[in-house]
C-alpha cells in the first residue's frame, strides 16, 4: 500500500496547488493572522500608542489570548435576586414595561417595591471563591471574565464612584471581584479578566447626557472613566471586556484616550487584551479582538481575531429560575460550537450565572466539568492551535479542522458503518491516523469513492472504551 504514495514534496505545503483547492483567500488570511499575533504572552516595549484608532489598532494582540482558545464568562449581579427572564430584568420591567415582568412584580412583591430594594437581598452567603476557581480550572478554561459592573450599575467591588450600590456597601458586604481574583491566581494558572459596562440604564448623569443628545459627557468623565481606571489599578485584569457602548455615539465615550493610557502607562500594559465594544461605530471594526454581537459565530475564517461569547443557558446570561432542561446547551452543542469557533480562528467564551446566594447550580457545574473532561482528552487539538487551509471538510459535513505540526479533524458525529470519508486531507506514503485518547492507530485507505481523498475506519468501541462521548478528534500526521 505504501508504495502507491509519492514521497512528500520538499517544497512548502503553502506552494502546493490542486484543482480542488480554493485556498488563496484562506491562505492570505492565515498569513495575516500569523503576523498579527505577538509570539509571546507579553508585548514588551511596543508603542507609544496615541489616542486614535490607527495607533491603537497597531498594537499586536498578546499571544497568550490566541493560544488560550477557551474561556469562562460569569454574569453575576443584583439581577440574580429576582432571577426571572433575563439579566436585563430592571430594563424589561421599568423601561420596556414588558407585561410578563410587570406581572411578575405585581404577583410577588409589594406595590412600592423598587429594583434597588433587591440590593440587600443579593447576599452571596454561599459564595466560595476557592470552589469557583476549582470548577473553572476543571473546565479547561484558560481565562475567566467576571462582571465588575453590568448595565444596572451595581459594582461587585467597593467602587468609589458607585456609593451604596456595590457589593461591599450592601448585600454581601464583600469584595466579590477581589475574592475571585485572589482565588483564581492562587489556585490556578487561569488568567483573570473583567467585564465592564460603559453605561448604566438609569444613572442620572448618563440620562442627563442622553437628554443632551450626548453633547455633554458628565457620566463618562465622572463615572465611566474613573471606574475603568479603578478596576485596572485594583485588579490588574488580563482581559477588559467592554460592553454597552452602542447606547451612545463613538465620540461620547472617548475610548481611545483610555486605551492609550491602558497600553502605554497602566500596570497591565504589556499583557492586557480588550474587545471591540468601545463605541457604536467601532464594534467589529476596532479594538483588540472582535466580538461583533453576542453569540457571534461566522462559520468562516475571519481576517481578524474574534471571540464567540455565548451562554450555557440559551435564554439568559444571568441566573434565572424560569428554566427547564431544554433551556441549557447539551455537550454535543457545546463541543460543536467550540470546534466551529476555533477552526475559524476564534476563541469561545462560555457563560454561566451564579445564584444570588453565590452558588453554581448543578447543571452549570456539570457542563463546565464535562467540557474540561473533553478537553483533557482533546486539548492537544485546541490549545495553541491554528486554522488549517480548510476550516471544514469539503465532502463530509460536521468535520472541522485545526492544525499545529499535524492536522486535527473534529468529527462531530460518529460515522455510519464506522467509516469516515474525507475530501480535504491528502494522504502521503507515511500518513498516520489516530484518535486522541486511543493508543492504537486507525486504519485508512486512499480514496474510496468519488471526491474522497482518504477513507478512515473508526474503531468498534462502546461505553468506557470510548475516549469521549461527543466530538471525536482525529490526528492526521503527514497529510497535505
Amino acid at each position: 500500500m505504501l508504495s502507491d504514495y509519492p514521497p512528500p514534496p520538499r517544497i512548502a505545503i503553502l506552494c502546493k496547488t490542486s484543482p480542488k483547492m480554493k485556498f488563496s483567500s484562506s491562505w492570505l488570511i492565515l498569513l495575516s493572522l500569523s503576523l498579527m499575533y505577538a509570539v509571546s504572552d507579553v508585548i514588551g516595549d511596543g508603542g507609544p500608542y496615541y489616542p486614535n484608532w490607527e495607533s491603537i489598532d497597531s498594537r499586536p494582540l498578546p499571544g497568550w489570548y490566541d493560544e488560550a482558545k477557551f474561556g469562562i464568562f460569569i454574569h453575576w449581579g443584583v439581577y440574580s435576586v429576582p432571577a426571572f427572564g433575563t439579566e436585563w430584568f430592571w430594563h424589561k420591567w421599568k423601561a420596556d414595561e414588558d407585561p410578563s415582568f410587570v406581572e411578575f412584580m405585581k404577583e410577588n412583591y409589594p406595590p412600592k417595591f423598587q429594583y434597588p430594594d433587591f440590593g440587600p437581598q443579593f447576599t452571596a452567603e454561599m459564595f466560595d471563591a476557592n470552589h469557583f476557581a476549582d470548577v473553572i480550572k476543571a473546565s479547561g478554561a484558560q481565562y475567566v471574565v467576571l462582571t465588575s459592573k453590568h448595565h444596572e450599575g451595581f459594582t461587585n467591588y467597593a467602587s468609589s464612584y458607585s456609593w451604596n450600590w456595590n457589593s461591599v456597601d450592601i448585600g454581601p458586604n464583600r469584595d466579590l471581584v477581589g475574592e475571585l481574583a485572589e482565588a483564581i491566581r492562587s489556585r490556578t494558572e487561569v488568567k483573570f479578566g473583567l467585564y465592564y459596562s460603559l453605561y448604566e440604564w438609569f444613572h442620572p448623569l448618563f440620562m442627563k447626557d442622553k437628554a443632551n443628545n450626548f453633547e455633554t459627557q458628565e457620566y463618562m468623565k465622572m463615572v465611566m472613566r474613573p471606574q475603568l481606571h479603578e478596576i485596572v489599578n485594583k485588579y490588574h485584569p488580563w482581559v477588559i471586556w467592554a460592553d454597552g457602548s452602542g447606547q451612545g455615539p463613538t465620540e461620547y465615550w472617548n475610548s481611545t484616550d483610555f486605551l492609550a493610557w491602558l497600553y502605554n502607562e497602566s500596570p497591565v500594559k504589556d499583557y492586557v487584551v480588550v474587545n471591540d465594544r468601545w463605541g457604536k461605530s467601532d464594534i467589529c471594526h476596532h479594538g483588540g479582538y472582535y466580538t461583533c454581537h453576542d453569540r457571534y459565530n461566522p462559520g468562516v475564517l475571519q481576517d481578524h481575531k474574534w471571540e464567540d461569547a455565548m451562554t450555557i443557558d440559551k435564554g439568559s446570561w444571568g441566573y434565572r429560575r424560569d428554566t427547564n432542561s431544554k433551556s441549557f446547551l447539551t455537550m454535543d452543542e457545546i463541543t460543536t460550537t467550540l470546534a466551529e469557533t476555533i477552526s475559524c480562528g476564534g476563541n469561545l467564551l462560555m457563560n454561566f450565572g451564579p445564584t444570588h446566594d453565590g452558588r453554581i447550580i448543578p447543571i452549570f457545574e456539570e457542563r463546565l466539568r464535562q467540557t474540561g473532561e473533553w478537553l483533557a482528552v482533546n486539548g492537544e487539538a485546541v490549545y495553541a492551535s491554528r486554522p488549517w487551509r480548510d476550516q471544514n471538510d469539503t465532502l463530509t459535513s460536521g468535520v472541522w479542522y485545526t492544525r499545529k505540526d499535524d492536522v486535527y479533524a473534529f468529527v462531530l458525529d460518529w460515522p455510519d458503518n464506522n467509516t469516515l470519508y474525507l475530501g480535504s486531507p491528502i494522504p502521503t506514503y507515511n500518513t498516520k491516523v489516530s484518535m486522541l485518547g486511543l493508543e492504537t492507530p486507525l486504519n485508512w485507505t486512499k480514496g474510496g469513492r468519488p471526491g474522497v481523498n482518504i477513507t478512515i475506519e473508526f474503531p468498534i468501541l462502546a461505553g468506557p472504551k470510548l475516549p469521549c462521548d461527543y466530538a471525536w478528534v482525529l490526528k492526521l500526521e503527514n497529510v497535505l
